[in-house]
């Protein structure tokens, strides 16, 4: 009240503060005065503060309770730290985060045009997509197996196409309107060397093998690689024919139309599919 002292009241009662009304403070918001009724920003009750205006704190503020933001919070400069923030609905037009440890999503996820892990691994449990899915440069199972469902591919490039690193499909279709392949199997077996009769008269130039995954009604191509070489079935015209005789087994049968001749030992192998229009 120093400055006040050497001052009449007449001239110096404007510099005092007050509440609006007569009454001392109490429950309700009243605006702070001047002595001469200029209302501030600020007005006070008993048990809460309102700013009409803006409120800059130049120190550390602690906001223990409940701190409700009506249409933004932004920091102008520098950076915003927050230690946790629960957000109901969020919208977000750029936000570069640096670390972020999202919780596990039960529900459904959308994203808008990409989900991108710029270094490192991003890692998804289950990931659908009930629309058309782009993919750069290409799609990787790092280990276990890559499920697709439809895989449509103009131009496809395959390579390391190795026993662990393999495409596995459920069905194949040959061109835009060609048939469907829904199953191959394959299989080898020892080939005993064989007296091929003429018109196959002796019957002792057909056996079996296991090809696993072979079904009645399959197509089958194979092959003996001993035929044609310099010690089996040379001179002499021979037949060969595979076909499925039971499930998971392929019968081999080789006929000689005129002249009888030996074809020595080796391998035989032979190929089944399945095919849909």
């Amino acid at each position: 009240m120093a400055t006040l002292g050497t001052q009449n009241i007449s001239t110096s009662y404007n510099q005092l503060l007050k509440v609006a009304s007569l009454n001392p403070i109490s429950g309700s918001l009243q605006a702070i005065t001047s002595g001469n009724d200029i209302s501030s920003a600020l007005s006070l009750s008993t048990s809460e503060v309102k700013s009409t205006g803006s409120l800059n704190v130049d120190g550390t503020s602690l906001l223990s309770g409940v701190v409700t933001f009506g249409t933004s919070l932004t920091a102008s400069t520098g950076t915003a730290t927050i230690g946790t923030l629960s957000v109901g609905t969020a919208t977000i037009s750029t936000a570069t985060i640096s670390t972020a440890t999202i919780p596990l999503q039960l529900g459904s996820v959308t994203f808008g045009s990409n989900l991108t892990a710029s270094t490192g691994t991003a890692t998804i449990g289950t990931l659908f997509a009930s629309g058309p899915a782009t993919f750069g440069t290409n799609i990787t199972a790092s280990t276990g197996t890559a499920t697709i469902g439809t895989l449509v591919a103009t131009s496809e490039t395959v390579t390391n196409s190795t026993v662990s690193n393999r495409i596995t499909a459920g069905t194949y279709r040959i061109g835009s309107a060609g048939p469907s392949i829904t199953s191959m199997s394959y299989g080898t077996a020892s080939f005993p060397s064989t007296v091929v009769g003429p018109y196959n008269a002796s019957g002792t130039s057909t056996g079996t093998f296991a090809v696993t995954g072979a079904q009645l009604g399959d197509f089958v191509c194979g092959s003996i690689n001993s035929i044609g070489s310099a010690t089996g079935g040379a001179g002499f015209y021979c037949v060969p024919s595979f076909y499925v005789i039971s499930a998971d087994t392929i019968r081999w049968a080789i006929a000689g139309p005129s002249t009888q001749g030996t074809i020595g030992a080796g391998i035989v192998s032979a190929t089944a599919w399945r095919m849909t229009a």
